[in-house]
């Protein structure tokens, strides 16, 4: 069996993220990450996953491939990234959302612009709903129903005060069994260990979050036999040779986990 290398951005925002640059369209997306000699990407908008396909479609043809997610806010306003193999598990978990998705519209003069386009970027509606608000849907219940649509939950950017995990629940729940959890751009895994002691027991990745092409990191490393979330898991517990490590932007020296 020959493992391979894959480098990775599994935080990504398209211009559907009402805070995202109108820059982040499909093929400037597709072309920044293969620059920057990324070939695994998640695409993981606020709440929602129109342009998911587009990305998806911009990358035929090309090394890259494209995990379909959701930057899920839940009911307690922890962020978490919510990653599948497939556009149809997406779109039943997105099924879910849509039901416990408050009933509120995008106010676009505060808000931004949620747009939805096509593989080339071309525009091709606006998102009415407002996105960027918490669900109905508690954290646990949330992970339940990843999990059991056979996806990849992470709690975004853990040690953010807005919308991160350790600011909001204090903890990670004990009785769930998170695969990962994820670092904002801004702090070290040695500073994560420390400020957040209950880190050292769960794999960390590291993202850029990325809103605008300049976000880019790529420093998540996995070695796996298929770009599969099932081989992100074996990774991330270091099983049947699977590996995860990450080699941090901010000049930390590369960190096995």
């Amino acid at each position: 069996m020959l493992l391979k290398n894959y480098r990775s951005e599994l935080h990504i925002h398209t211009v559907l993220s009402p805070c995202a640059d109108i820059e982040m369209i499909p093929p400037l997306i597709v072309q920044t990450a293969l620059e920057q000699e990324i070939n695994l990407i998640a695409i993981t908008d606020h709440n929602a996953s129109d342009n998911v396909g587009a990305v998806i479609e911009a990358a035929q043809g090309s090394d890259l491939i494209v995990f379909p997610g959701i930057e899920l806010q839940t009911q307690e306003d922890v962020h978490v990234l919510c990653l599948f193999d497939t556009l149809e598990q997406l779109s039943d978990f997105q099924s879910l959302v849509d039901k416990n998705l408050p009933s509120l519209q995008n106010n676009i003069e505060y808000f931004g612009e949620q747009f939805i386009v096509d593989a080339t970027g071309d525009f091709l509606d606006r998102k009415q709903q407002l996105l960027i608000t918490g669900t109905y849907l508690s954290f646990n219940k949330a992970f339940q129903a990843v999990t059991d649509l056979g996806g990849l939950f992470i709690p975004a950017h853990v040690n953010r005060k807005m919308f991160g995990l350790y600011y909001h629940l204090g903890f990670v729940p004990p009785d769930l069994p998170i695969e990962a959890l994820e670092l904002s751009r801004h702090i070290t895994v040695e500073q994560a260990w420390k400020e957040y002691p209950q880190t050292r027991n769960y794999p960390l990745i590291q993202s850029g979050d990325v809103h605008y092409l300049a976000d880019f990191l790529g420093v998540n490393q996995f070695l796996l036999d298929a770009p599969t979330i099932a081989e992100l898991k074996l990774a991330f517990k270091g099983e049947k040779g699977r590996r995860f490590e990450i080699s941090s932007s901010l000049d930390n020296p590369l960190q096995k986990i």
